[in-house]
């Protein structure tokens, strides 16, 4: 079947999968499956998108999690960090071997030029076996093995070559400093996959951010060359297209919303996949707007209004006030939507700044 869908329906059919129109009355664990993953560059994000799609969420259903090896943080998707779950880790880990391989080359091939990475690799495994080092103390004693390189470049590259979880607290809710190495199959109890599948991945996208397209997968996951595999899954999906013309796929099974579908105030952390797991961002955000929202290699935190980005937000803290800045790309100016920030405002930082006196700022950006 090729139906026609409406940038609108794929705006709330997104939203709707990502429990976004309503929050979900679910356990962390399983909405963390359903993402696939939650960007984890930082530690505070993850809960802050959790946050934001679960009722009842608190700080204590996360970092449970991760202390009790449920999920685990580490190298995934697009080679950056993420939050999966530990069921999903030995397969969805070594299917990134490309992107990880790609950032590794792209950010430390001069300097690990001529060496034998395989002979790299089984150092770090050494290194690690039966015991976590920091990314530093790994780094200083890769150095007394090739003292004449870049030992900064060579710890970095053990990362993306052998799979390792950066084990809590690293990780946990307002967790900094140095980030420490564990072996993956030594957490877990079990070895990574020898032949994963992007079979396995595609439903698992999908259901969680279709309908979309062949690009917008690999936009999201990183991997590239995925147009065979999608043409050989074709007869188990269902086929759209958008407004565009462009093919979009998606699970037989799955509805799409109605397009009027309300949609409330919504505030997604920094670097939230809803933001990047699309390359025509259309659905979520105008291009003027994702200029202002994907600055480099950064993706602010974002504030949805009817469903789309319509501004930014921040929270500056000190030890007896926090102030949630929001600024939005154009004035709203239906009364009812702006008492509607200041109130999900107010729950965000009752979540992310309790103990503190609040206020919320709502401005509008310069032209």
């Amino acid at each position: 079947m090729d139906d026609r869908v409406s940038r609108r329906t794929l705006n709330r059919a997104a939203l709707a999968r990502q429990s976004l129109t309503a929050r979900a009355d679910l356990p962390a664990l399983d909405m963390v499956r359903h993402l696939v993953g939650l960007q984890a560059q930082a530690a505070d994000p993850p809960y802050l998108g959790l946050w934001t799609r679960l009722s009842g969420f608190t700080h204590d259903d996360l970092t449970g999690l991760l202390y009790d090896r449920s999920v685990v943080r580490s190298s995934v998707l697009r080679g950056t960090q993420h939050i999966v779950t530990a069921a999903d880790f030995p397969w969805l880990r070594p299917l990134m071997r490309g992107p990880l391989g790609r950032a590794r080359q792209a950010a430390f091939g001069r300097a690990t030029a001529g060496m034998d990475l395989d002979e790299l690799a089984a150092a770090g495994r050494d290194l690690l076996r039966g015991r976590t080092l920091t990314r530093p103390r790994l780094r200083d004693l890769l150095a007394e093995r090739w003292p004449d390189r870049d030992a900064e470049a060579l710890a970095w590259s053990v990362q993306t070559l052998v799979p390792v979880i950066h084990r809590p607290p690293s990780g946990t809710w307002g967790k900094g400093g140095a980030t420490p190495f564990t072996l993956a199959e030594e957490w877990l109890g079990v070895a990574m996959a020898a032949e994963p599948r992007v079979d396995d991945l595609v439903p698992r996208y999908l259901a969680a951010f279709g309908p979309a397209g062949v690009r917008d997968l690999q936009m999201w996951s990183g991997l590239r060359g995925l147009e065979a595999d999608l043409e050989r899954l074709r007869p188990r999906l269902r086929v759209y297209r958008d407004e565009t013309g462009a093919e979009l796929f998606d699970l037989p099974e799955a509805e799409l919303p109605d397009p009027g579908t309300p949609v409330p105030v919504r505030f997604l952390p920094a670097f939230d996949n809803l933001v990047v797991a699309y390359a025509d961002r259309t659905r979520i955000m105008t291009d003027e707007h994702r200029r202002r929202v994907c600055v480099g290699s950064m993706v602010a935190p974002t504030v949805l209004v009817d469903g789309f980005v319509r501004g930014t937000w921040k929270i500056a803290k000190d030890r007896d006030t926090a102030v949630l800045a929001v600024e939005l790309f154009e004035p709203v100016t239906d009364g009812t939507t702006a008492a509607e920030l200041v109130e999900e405002g107010e729950r965000l930082l009752r979540f992310a700044a309790a103990g503190r006196a609040h206020d919320v700022r709502v401005t509008t950006a310069q032209s």
